[in-house]
């Protein structure tokens, strides 16, 4: 896109946003004491720097439904605020690095990635993350080593891979601060369910960003930040001594 293009696409857009907030505002018919409570909790917002939380939680959802609902390949979801970038590049058999005595189920999970068309993707770069048993992620909310639980691995010449962590847990993204005033006042709880975070990268094809869910969490129909998908939801089978589970992914490519 062009500067010029860009500039006029921030323009219509920008008047399309005027448009409907004033439609809303017409009919939500806020007083003035609660436009500055607005405000001045929006003030906090920024502040405290749970903008890219927030626009997570409440935003980024209906973004991505909006662009890829009924399109093929697989849904993508939330991107989340705890990706970090330049995970180390992990050598098989793939595991992602944990403290000598990370606590939790171990998890073999495998998948494949294909195209739209069901080619195999070899050589496609997969990009995992995930919080640990206290729902806690590396290099934000935990006292872990920086790439804790995050790694970066190729599929192979089949498109498969398999990678070893641990099972994660549900947790709540916010339990003080702005967001979470906000999210007491709509009545709302606070929690997201267990989940694995994928970014895959493949040249020639669009970069996917979706996560990972389990068949049973009391958390799937009420996920606050609404990143469910169903076709992301996968079983967590008991294989004695570890728990597997199983996603294939495609990719759409950028023609």
């Amino acid at each position: 896109m062009s500067n010029t293009q860009y500039e006029h696409r921030v323009s219509d857009t920008y008047k399309l946003f005027t448009t409907h907030l004033k439609n809303f505002l017409a009919e939500a018919n806020p007083t003035r004491e609660e436009f500055m409570e607005f405000v001045k909790w929006a003030d906090q917002l920024g502040r405290s720097g749970e903008i890219p939380l927030f626009m997570n939680v409440f935003i980024e959802s209906s973004v991505l439904k909006n662009i890829y609902t009924n399109h093929p390949g697989t849904q993508p979801s939330l991107l989340g605020s705890y990706y970090i970038q330049g995970a180390p590049i992990l050598a098989k058999p793939y595991q992602l690095p944990m403290r000598v005595d990370e606590k939790g189920e171990k998890l073999k999970f495998s998948g494949y990635v294909r195209d739209v068309n069901g080619t195999p993707l070899k050589n496609t770069l997969v990009d995992m993350w995930q919080c640990d048993t206290n729902g806690c992620y590396s290099s934000f909310n935990s006292d872990a080593p920086p790439y804790n639980l995050r790694g970066r691995f190729y599929t192979d010449e089949h498109g498969f891979f398999e990678v070893e962590s641990v099972v994660p847990v549900p947790y709540q993204v916010a339990t003080d601060g702005p967001t979470n005033q906000f999210i007491k006042k709509i009545d709302h709880q606070t929690y997201r369910p267990a989940h694995l975070h994928f970014m895959l990268k493949k040249k020639g094809y669009e970069t996917l960003i979706t996560q990972v869910f389990f068949e049973g969490d009391e958390w799937l129909q009420s996920d606050v930040a609404d990143g469910v998908r169903p076709s992301l939801i996968t079983q967590l089978n008991d294989q004695g001594d570890y728990k597997e589970a199983t996603l294939n992914f495609v990719m759409r490519d950028l023609n």
